[in-house]
C-alpha cells in the first residue's frame, strides 16, 4: 500500500504544474499534464492565477457541443487536441512542447517540459480520450471537454495505477494554431 501512496505522490508532484482547491469538488488546473489521482492529498495553490473561463461546470453528465464552430476550426481543434495526446502517449517532447502555448494562461511553458521530461523518464503514461467535445468557442479560444481514463506504471516497480475523470483542455490561437494555454481536469470518484 505504501508503493502505491508513494506513486500517487511522486506522479502528482510531477504532473501538477498549478492547481486549485475548490471546497465542493477537488479539481486541478494549470499543467498540460494535469490527469494523476490525488483523493489522498489536497490541492495547493502554487502561485498561478487562471485566467481563463471554464465555460460550464464539470459535473453531470449533460455535456453540449457549442454551436458556432465554423466546421474547418472544428476540425483544426480537435486535430490540435489529438496531436496533443498522441504527442505525450508517445513521449515525444519536442513535439508534446510544439502543442503547448509559448505563453499559457495556467501553467509554465519552462517547468511544463521539466516535468513532461521526469515523467516520460520515470513512467508509462498512456492517456485516452473518449466523447471529446468541444463545448466552447470563439475565434480566440476553445475549450475541449473529453473523459480521460490513465494509465500508468512506474517503469522502476512495475507498480500500476489506472484512473478516470473529466478534462477540458483550454486552447488558444496563435499564429493560426490552436495551442494547450490551460487545463481543468477532476478525478472521477465513482470508479
Amino acid at each position: 500500500m505504501k508503493l502505491i501512496q508513494t506513486i500517487t505522490l511522486a506522479a502528482i508532484v510531477l504532473f501538477l504544474a498549478a492547481c486549485t482547491n475548490n471546497d465542493e469538488t477537488q479539481q486541478n488546473s494549470g499543467s498540460a499534464t494535469d490527469n494523476v489521482p490525488s483523493d489522498t492529498l489536497k490541492t495547493t495553490d502554487h502561485g498561478v492565477e487562471d485566467k481563463s473561463d471554464v465555460g460550464f461546470e464539470m459535473s453531470g453528465n449533460n455535456i453540449e457541443e457549442a454551436e458556432n464552430i465554423p466546421k474547418q476550426e472544428k476540425s483544426a481543434i480537435i486535430a490540435a487536441f489529438d496531436e496533443y495526446m498522441a504527442a505525450f502517449n508517445e513521449e515525444d517532447i519536442d513535439r508534446y512542447m510544439k502543442s503547448i502555448s509559448k505563453k499559457p494562461e495556467g501553467f509554465n511553458y519552462d517547468t511544463e517540459k521539466a516535468d513532461v521530461q521526469d515523467v516520460f523518464k520515470q513512467f508509462d503514461t498512456i492517456r485516452t480520450a473518449e466523447n471529446v467535445t468541444i463545448v466552447k468557442y470563439d475565434e480566440t479560444h476553445a475549450q475541449v471537454f473529453a473523459q480521460l481514463n490513465v494509465a500508468l506504471e512506474q517503469e522502476s516497480t512495475g507498480a500500476k495505477l489506472d484512473s478516470k475523470g473529466r478534462q477540458v483542455t483550454v486552447f488558444a490561437k496563435e499564429e493560426g494554431k490552436w495551442l494547450v494555454t490551460s487545463v481543468y481536469f477532476i478525478r472521477d470518484t465513482t470508479e
